[in-house]
């Protein structure tokens, strides 16, 4: 069956695509991609002659221009910021493919949870502080509410998507103690990185001097200052 690749771009940094997805990338006729989020430089690696921002475009006449170009023999990439995976929304545009007659092959890609992770040299997951991490979102316009303050009484590391222009909202909602650690990553693994880190009482302020509004992943819990943890059975 004729297919769309769904290959994720990374968190930013052009070298951070896999090896596949970069394949895909250079030979494909067509490639179709979110201008607001995805790095220019990787679209311009691209030799695909026709190239179509995804911004502003609705479902369906994103899920025609790849199931026509699909089915008339073209390489089609579609390429999303990240992984896929995550707050991808590419369920429903597999499920509208399916409907025409096109399957897909989805490339993973480096999300930008692992890419703040690695600005803030330390481990999501970490023996004596947190062996659990929870992703989510804090409620907005496509959300109507969220599960923050619940999930926050695991006490586990919990990274934030969505919520740098709620930080507010997200500081006063989840229930850690005001002493835990958080960080504000802009644009991790971007030329323009910033990490700003304080704790759940000052962080709002320090980020708002910053200047940090938008695009920033939340990392709230004990790995953003790792302190009191316990070593690896590893390395033993």
């Amino acid at each position: 069956m004729t297919k769309v690749y769904f290959v994720g771009a990374g968190p930013g940094d052009p070298d951070l695509i896999t090896v596949k997805g970069r394949r895909l990338l250079e030979r494909a006729d067509v490639l179709i991609y979110t201008g607001s989020l995805v790095n220019p430089a990787l679209v311009a690696l691209s030799g695909a002659p026709l190239k179509m921002n995804s911004h502003g475009m609705h479902l369906p006449e994103l899920l025609e221009a790849m199931a026509s170009n699909a089915l008339a023999g073209r390489t089609v990439v579609r390429l999303h910021s990240g992984d896929p995976s995550l707050y991808g929304a590419i369920v429903e545009q597999i499920d509208g493919l399916a409907e025409r007659g096109v399957d897909v092959e989805i490339v993973p890609g480096v999300s930008s949870l692992f890419a703040a992770a690695a600005a803030l040299k330390t481990q999501l997951t970490l023996r004596g502080v947190s062996d659990t991490l929870i992703v989510t979102r804090p409620r907005g316009r496509t959300l109507g509410d969220d599960a923050l303050a619940e999930l926050s009484r695991h006490g586990a590391t919990m990274v934030v998507f969505l919520g740098a222009d709620k930080l507010q909202e997200v500081v006063s909602a989840v229930e850690y103690p005001p002493e835990t650690p958080v960080a504000v990553v802009y644009h991790a693994s971007w030329d323009d990185e910033r990490v700003v880190k304080g704790t759940l009482a000052n962080i709002v302020e320090r980020a708002r001097s910053a200047g940090i509004e938008r695009t920033a992943l939340i990392v709230i819990g004990g790995v953003v200052e790792p302190d009191g943890y316990a070593r690896s059975v590893l390395y033993a």
